[in-house]
């Protein structure tokens, strides 16, 4: 929107596809949303009744600016004990989720003009989180052949003398694709070989649904050069709460510190409670929400098979589907408003996520199978579905 009151840079903005679904929800009173990443879990009990009981007992102040040292020292505690790999505690810093987190470690490492490779299908917010501090996003285009994952030499072809960093989701949103241990690792000697920074966005890493997740920065040689993002958000059921966290080299912590100290301090006391509580029953709260997403992928994954002009992959990990329809021959966005006006069915189109997203469409299973069960009902019924040789 352009007007005298709004900063130029920002007069061309528009509303993406994702920003605006919250509207397109409201047209039908029976819409199934199949489109944000918002768990249809509430926050476990316990924890809210934990949390409430620390706001009675006086844990309504600011905290440290790097975050409540109890919840540090349970993030450090959760890294030893599940990948016997060890952070100090001037390496972690709570952050309000982990758009915050990605943020703040962007403006600690760019300067004007610095590049960030980010492999595409991405989460649609890594373009304007790297173009909000000056930087440039470089887009490396991975495809569903290769399983969606990096393409090596493709990436090698993009690094040049202002490349700073790459930025890794797996699990991966939107396409649910896990990069394999190879991948990491080749990843990792890439960015050795050329003296870049990984940014690794770790928020799904409790979904995974065959091989057991491998962090980063965990691999040899990697601690010194990782900025690992990490949120209760998705893992807990807390998207609400707005915690997360990041582990990064001491000098890179203090100066996201240092540039937080002007925007929010710090992170909720309340909900840096929460998550403390959180962490510390992991074992009780996460597998049985993560075997009743994994059912519910699966389910979703063979339904999805079974229509005409649509496929998908079988599911890795996070709770998204990237579906493929460019048998129905309509562009993402055509379909995903037929699929609205047809079928009462809400997804984000695949253009969402980068130019080599078009011909998908992502499909969020937060909703139960009841509910995917009627979704697939009425999308077998549509026309563009049902057609046969659309090519």
């Amino acid at each position: 929107m352009k007007h005298r009151f709004l900063a130029k840079r920002y007069w061309n903005t528009m509303t993406t596809p994702m920003g605006a679904v919250v509207d397109l929800a409201k047209q039908y009173s029976d819409v199934i949303n199949l489109s944000l990443g918002d768990p249809d879990y509430v926050t476990n009990q316990e924890v809210i009744q934990r949390a409430f009981e620390d706001a009675e007992n006086g844990h309504t102040h600011y905290t440290d600016s790097l975050g409540d040292e109890e919840l540090r020292h349970e993030i450090i505690k959760y890294y030893e004990e599940a990948y016997e790999y060890k952070v100090g505690s001037k390496e972690v810093m709570a952050v309000v989720g982990a758009c915050h987190g990605m943020y703040l470690a962007l403006e600690a490492i760019l300067d004007d003009g610095d590049e960030v490779i980010i492999p595409a299908p991405y989460f649609t917010p890594y373009i304007q989180q790297v173009e909000l501090v000056r930087g440039k996003p470089v887009i490396l285009d991975t495809y569903e052949e290769d399983g969606f994952q990096i393409d090596i030499n493709r990436l090698k072809g993009l690094i040049n003398h202002r490349t700073k960093a790459i930025i890794i989701n797996t699990p991966n949103n939107p396409t649910g694709a896990c990069f394999s241990k190879e991948t990491l690792e080749a990843v990792g000697k890439v960015a050795k070989e050329f003296d870049l920074l990984i940014i690794a966005d770790d928020i799904y890493d409790a979904f995974t649904f065959s091989d057991p997740f491998l962090p980063a920065t965990t691999m040899k040689g990697m601690q010194e050069r990782t900025i690992t993002i990490g949120s209760f958000s998705k893992d807990y059921a807390m998207t609400g709460w707005r915690v997360g966290y990041v582990l990064a080299p001491d000098f890179i912590i203090q100066c996201m510190r240092d540039i937080n100290e002007g925007i929010c301090f710090t992170v909720p006391s309340i909900s840096q409670r929460a998550a403390i509580y959180a962490l510390r029953m992991r074992e009780t709260i996460q597998p049985p929400m993560i075997a009743e997403y994994k059912k519910r992928m699966y389910y979703a994954y063979e339904r999805i098979n079974a229509i005409p002009n649509m496929s998908v992959l079988s599911p890795q990990g996070s709770f998204y589907l990237f579906v493929n329809i460019k048998k129905t021959g309509l562009n993402s966005v055509d379909f995903c408003k037929e699929l609205l006006e047809e079928a009462h069915v809400l997804a984000i189109p695949g253009i969402a996520f980068g130019g080599c997203g078009e011909g998908y469409i992502r499909l969020a299973c937060t909703v139960g199978v009841a509910a995917l069960k009627e979704a697939f009902d009425r999308i077998e019924k549509m026309k563009v579905c049902c057609a046969h040789n659309l090519q």
